[in-house]
């Protein structure tokens, strides 16, 4: 059966507009979060990490070149969500995750 497929951002990567400074996502650190404190649940998801340039080739080839933006789930059935509020609300109805405080 296939998964879920989500992309997130690797840690600590250099932008060049910004010499010598290293960056993180903190959306994708959120979701990373998840990950880590529910491994039961992240086990039905497969987690693909990729390279802070653009193009960045996985996520173009499965979402399209306009939505490589990160984090981003693919829905095994087709679909995604790309924006954080409503990839956490799919990670709660689509895996259990418990859901974002309001």
């Amino acid at each position: 059966m296939k998964k879920d497929t989500l992309f997130v951002l690797d840690v600590d990567w250099a932008d060049p507009a910004y010499e010598g400074r290293r960056f993180y996502c903190k959306d994708c650190v959120t979701v990373e979060g998840l990950l880590a404190l529910f491994p039961a649940r992240a086990a039905n998801i497969e987690v693909v990490r990729v390279g802070w340039p653009r193009p960045r080739g996985a996520v173009a080839a499965m979402l399209g070149e306009a939505n490589q933006n990160l984090p981003a789930l693919a829905f095994a059935e087709g679909g995604f969500v790309n924006a954080i509020e409503p990839l956490l609300l799919a990670l709660h109805t689509r895996h259990g995750f418990p859901e974002r405080h309001p």
